[in-house]
């Protein structure tokens, strides 16, 4: 059961990785870091709640991979660039 649990994780990770970066791509770092660390943050969050949970919590452990996956992916994220305002001269 743990290896399904941790095939689903990398899937999940994946899937969400693979989807924020074709959303938000210039916001974000490279592709390839992209694209591993959303797999790497799942299995790390469903290690974690496997070990916290144990055996028979399959579904609370992928929601627990979804959940690091997306929160280390959102540490990723770039901040929006500035647009230079105007400002009119006075008179």
């Amino acid at each position: 059961m743990v290896i399904w649990e941790a095939l689903g994780s990398v899937l999940i990770g994946l899937a969400v990785a693979y989807g924020a970066s074709r959303w938000r791509p210039h916001r974000l770092p490279a592709r390839p870091l992209v694209l591993s660390t959303g797999p790497g943050a799942a299995l790390l969050g469903a290690l974690i709640a496997h070990t916290v949970l144990g055996s028979g919590h399959a579904v609370a452990v992928l929601t627990v991979a979804l959940g690091f996956a997306a929160a280390l992916l959102s540490l990723l994220i770039r901040p929006a660039p500035r647009t230079r305002r105007r400002r009119s001269v006075p008179a």
